[in-house]
């Protein structure tokens, strides 16, 4: 078990934190989830032409529900894959290939957005755009001045700049 569902077991209040829903809510997501992998895993296994017994193969490093854990975490902090691999024991392509297998069931079992669930009726969407004009988007930052090397109006200086400090040097 990865150190992140073992964290998020013993500590359900941080669920939030760390992946974006509350220990409930992942809770019916992973059940949901799950639910649709085994129905997707026996549509294809109805369609095989078994040669040889099934059973064998390699069996995940990953259960599941720290499969869809990690498609989470990916999903809430846009890390990079060969961290996220780090953080659950896998090779980052394992990561890669983890998070885009459950990307499409996620999609299947979360909501929509607004705009996605009217998209295919004109007359809705141009509802939901005339009501999301009324809002206003508020955003807090501060804007720092750069140094920048400037142009130089004599041609006889030399600009060096070490680090942060800039040094003229006259001839």
């Amino acid at each position: 078990m990865s150190d992140i569902l073992n964290h998020i077991e013993q500590n359900p209040k941080k669920t939030k934190r760390l992946i974006g829903l509350e220990y409930e809510q992942l809770q019916q997501l992973i059940q949901n989830a799950e639910r649709l992998h085994h129905e997707k895993q026996e549509l294809l296994e109805s369609k095989k032409v078994i040669i040889i017994a099934g059973g064998g193969g390699r069996k995940p490093k990953l259960s599941l529900k720290e499969q869809i854990i990690l498609t989470l975490v990916y999903l809430r902090h846009l890390t990079t894959f060969e961290l996220l691999g780090i953080q659950f024991g896998v090779s980052e392509s394992t990561a890669n290939d983890t998070f885009n297998y459950w990307l499409p069931i996620l999609r299947e079992v979360l909501p929509s957005s607004l705009i996605e669930q009217v998209k295919k009726n004109e007359s809705d969407l141009m509802v939901v755009k005339e009501i999301l004009t009324d809002y206003e988007l508020i955003v807090d930052s501060y804007e720092q001045v750069r140094e920048r090397l400037g142009i130089i109006k004599n041609k006889r200086n030399i600009t060096l700049a070490r680090h942060v400090n800039i040094h003229l040097k006259v001839r």
